[in-house]
């Protein structure tokens, strides 16, 4: 044997054996048929072995992650390096609305005007490389310029603020890999983001590397998925695939998945990994409940399997523990069920002269009265009350009776109609029957506004709460007493089948209770004064959500639809299971790669900034606490 033949031979042999020692502990091998195309694209084992036996000296854990104008941070070549180990995906970020501004001055061109028309369009914002819709956060550093925020004193001009620095376009997951290992050797904020459908700020921070999924949009339908507990029909969902895309191909195959209401949502990104409330929740429980196994990206590089054999507790946190906070997931596989008929129904009411406020909330509470009754026939149901121009403006955006034909729901719905008659209540239903759940959740849930001026905060209300006649009457008196002092209501009807509460996954326990899902939030215009907004924001999270929450201790919401700055996050989003997460957080991630607003382990660290003297600004450095 030639020497140079012997020398690569131990050259392999070491890396060989520093994999072995690297990957010690862990499950990390992923079958190449059990992976999309783009995930076979991957550093291998040995690769991975080779980068970390490279670092000569552990990493110092820092006060602060390191920016632009840190002395180490990461130099012009560096970057220019990192983007030609991505094969050219890396993006320098430049805000969306850039377009508006020349020199720092606001123009006026047919494209910023477009821009304006479309802001609300969520397929046009979600297409952008840093849209978000949590803007507020952001610091609104770049707005088109009639939605400048004077209440903010921001100018009309464009300046990145708490949009990422860089931009991954990843479409391998070996890109993904790399900017991961990158973020973590220059202790860089790394975020997640797919489609930006976001309220909690999630996909956005100050000097952060980006990784964007949102081209991640391979999908597959396995007509048997065999093994570890399930044989049957099943979906393979990569990243970027959103909810109508889900849906669309669960109508292809005459299947069934439970999944989100809104058509541009992220399928298996902060919806699922947040539990995932369904309008099928009622009869089959949470979309994270039917996770069947996840590729995913660690916070060392690791490619790995997470699934009922490998890598179990993982697989537990990530099955409702919270997106951007274990690693970033690349792909699942999601249980399918049959295809069902659906009967949906969709109607407005508004106050006026012949309907008066008192006849409005009368009715509401004869729909209360029977939620328990609703939600136990399978139902499920998203509305909204809102002030529109002094009046009460309510609209069904529908409600879903899974497995029941028009006819039965018709007859389940009889005393209620009849109590509506009575009071006079002006409302013409329009309610149709499908033959399957993918018509009726398209005609039935209309695509969702790109809102930006509001602010939000949520409860659960247990069963307790509305089946007993006292508590339910204070409880009802609660919600109409936020909305009768200025907030606007988003309200849910449905359960968690019997048997749920069994289910060994992340799901926050007080789901399996929740009869009735409550949001409050609050709207207001950009020139609105900052004393205004300011008062708006902090009656939400220490007047009115307080209310909320003494009549419901013990139980919790739902972290993907709950206040920014919820007290006690922990308690309300994960319960007693919160612990538990901790430590496996600190397993999988000690270095804190992944941050998050309100994630698992985002307590260990601070925004010092603030929006309105009272929210944490993600244009401002991120700290150990």
């Amino acid at each position: 044997m030639k020497a140079t033949n012997i020398a690569s031979a131990i050259f392999t042999l070491m890396y060989v054996v520093e994999a072995v020692r690297w990957s010690s502990g862990r499950q990390t091998l992923v079958r190449s048929q059990a992976m999309f195309d783009f995930e076979k694209d991957h550093l291998t084992e040995q690769e991975l072995a080779a980068v970390h036996s490279e670092k000569r000296q552990p990493n110092v854990p820092k006060k602060c992650k390191t920016y632009p104008t840190d002395p180490d941070w990461p130099s012009e070549q560096q970057w220019e390096d990192l983007d030609s180990r991505l094969d050219g995906a890396l993006i320098k970020s430049i805000p969306e609305a850039s377009i508006c501004y020349r020199n720092g001055s606001a123009i006026e061109s047919a494209q910023c005007q477009s821009l304006t028309d479309t802001w609300n369009n969520s397929t046009l914002r979600i297409s952008d490389a840093t849209s978000i819709r949590s803007i507020l956060f952001q610091g609104m550093t770049c707005m088109p310029p009639a939605y400048s925020a004077a209440f903010l004193g921001n100018k009309k001009g464009c300046e990145l603020g708490g949009f990422p620095e860089y931009v991954v376009n990843a479409t391998s997951v070996k890109q993904i890999q790399v900017a991961v290992l990158f973020a973590k050797e220059h202790n860089i904020r790394l975020v997640i983001k797919n489609t930006g459908h976001d309220f909690g700020a999630k996909s956005v921070g100050k000097g952060a590397l980006s990784i964007w999924t949102h081209h991640l949009k391979d999908s597959e339908y396995i007509e048997r998925y065999t093994g570890e507990g399930y044989n049957g029909k099943a979906v393979r969902l990569a990243a970027g695939i959103e909810v109508y895309e889900a849906y669309a191909l669960a109508k292809k195959h005459g299947i069934t998945l439970v999944g989100g209401e809104g058509k541009t949502v992220g399928y298996i990104g902060g919806y699922i990994q947040g539990g995932g409330h369904s309008p099928l929740t009622s009869i089959w429980g949470m979309a994270a409940d039917h996770v069947l196994a996840i590729q995913v990206v660690t916070a060392d590089g690791s490619f790995i399997t997470a699934s009922p054999s490998n890598n179990t507790d993982l697989f537990w946190a990530i099955r409702g523990g919270g997106g951007s906070t274990y690693g970033v997931v690349s792909s699942m596989v999601i249980k399918a069920f049959p295809q069902i008929k659906v009967t949906t129904m969709r109607f407005n009411m508004t106050t006026g002269a012949n309907f008066t406020k008192e006849k409005f909330w009368e009715a509401q509470r004869a729909y209360v009265d029977n939620f328990a009754y609703y939600a136990d026939l399978g139902y499920y149901a998203y509305y909204r009350i809102r002030h529109v121009n002094g009046e009460i403006f309510h609209d069904m955006t529908s409600w879903v009776a899974p497995n029941t034909s028009e006819v039965d729901f018709r007859v389940s719905l009889a005393p209620l109609f009849a109590k509506w008659k009575a009071l006079g209540v002006p409302f013409d239903p329009i309610i149709q029957e499908y033959d399957n759940f993918s018509d009726g959740w398209a005609d039935g849930f209309p695509q969702e506004a790109w809102s930006w001026t509001m602010r939000q905060a949520s409860r659960f209300f247990p069963r307790e709460n509305l089946v007993n006649e006292t508590n339910r009457a204070v409880s009802f008196d609660a919600i109409q007493g936020v909305f009768d002092e200025g907030a606007n209501l988003i309200m849910f009807n449905f359960r968690n089948p019997p048997g749920s509460d069994t289910i060994d996954n992340a799901v926050n326990p007080a789901w399996r209770d929740v009869l009735m899902f409550a949001l409050m939030f609050v709207t207001w215009n950009p020139a609105n004064s900052t004393e205004y907004v300011t008062q708006l924001s902090r009656n939400l999270t220490y007047e009115w959500n307080p209310r909320w929450k003494k009549l419901t201790r013990g139980s919790g919401t739902y972290m993907s639809e709950s206040d920014y700055i919820e007290p006690g996050w922990q308690q309300s989003f994960h319960g007693h299971k919160y612990q538990r997460l901790y430590a496996i957080k600190q397993k999988w991630d000690p270095d804190s790669v992944f941050y998050a607003q309100n994630a698992v382990g985002s307590e260990d660290w601070e925004m010092r900034e603030m929006i309105l003297g009272h929210l944490p600004s993600q244009n401002s450095r991120l700290c150990r606490t």
